[in-house]
């Protein structure tokens, strides 16, 4: 890949996984919420522990399993078919559901501004899937784009909790530092990942975002 390839591939991952890009993906804590509301996640320490288990054992494990799978298949209509319908199946409760089917059908609106973009996907599917097959037909590597997934996840990690007031900004730029080596790494991991590597030991996790559904006052949609 040239110099100036590479660059391209830089100014899209930036652009396309960016908190201003328009996919509404501040709306959502992923269960975050929750915990905090039951004590879990009290200061820039439990927020550490609680994003690093999510990432590297949780639903965001699987998310780069099947980003990676459909960065894969994206030139092959029914791998990527087969890939979306595990993607949307593996979704643990209802606002998981909702969270990645919409962030996934606004970025794919966003992302056609890139003509490339509707040479892999014609229809809303989840997220990372929408992400790797992107990725793919751009030439964007598969460890590149789940590494900025990845980092995507754990900013606005970061930015909920700063909003829930779990931690300040100074603190919560010092956890996304912490985290820098376990993104790297994840991806590392995840770009060599099949589907056999799918799974997640995050009960508590999965606990918190079935009980944000019942959750009377709010911020976020998840």
């Amino acid at each position: 890949m040239s110099d100036a390839t590479e660059l391209s591939a830089l100014l899209r991952l930036m652009a396309w996984l960016s908190p201003a890009f328009p996919i509404g993906s501040f709306a959502y804590s992923g269960g975050l919420e929750r915990a905090v509301h039951d004590g879990l996640v009290r200061d820039a320490s439990d927020l550490q522990a609680w994003l690093s288990a999510v990432v590297d054992h949780g639903a965001l494990w699987n998310d780069c399993v099947l980003l990676g799978e459909a960065h894969r298949a994206a030139r092959d209509a029914l791998g990527l078919a087969a890939c979306a319908e595990l993607a949307e199946a593996l979704a643990g409760s209802r606002e998981r559901h909702q969270e990645t089917m919409l962030l996934g059908e606004a970025f794919l609106t966003a992302a056609s501004a890139w003509p490339k973009v509707t040479a892999a996907i014609s229809t809303a599917v989840a997220y990372p899937v929408a992400v790797g097959a992107t990725a793919s037909v751009h030439g964007i590597g598969c460890e590149q784009a789940v590494a900025a997934y990845l980092h995507a996840f754990v900013s606005q990690g970061v930015s909920a909790a700063i909003r829930l007031g779990v931690c300040g900004q100074k603190d919560g730029v010092a956890v996304i530092a912490a985290m820098e080596r376990l993104v790297a790494g994840t991806a590392e991991r995840a770009a060599c990942s099949t589907l056999d590597d799918l799974g997640s030991a995050t009960i508590q996790a999965d606990i918190v975002s079935l009980r944000h559904e019942t959750q009377r006052v709010r911020l976020f949609r998840s």
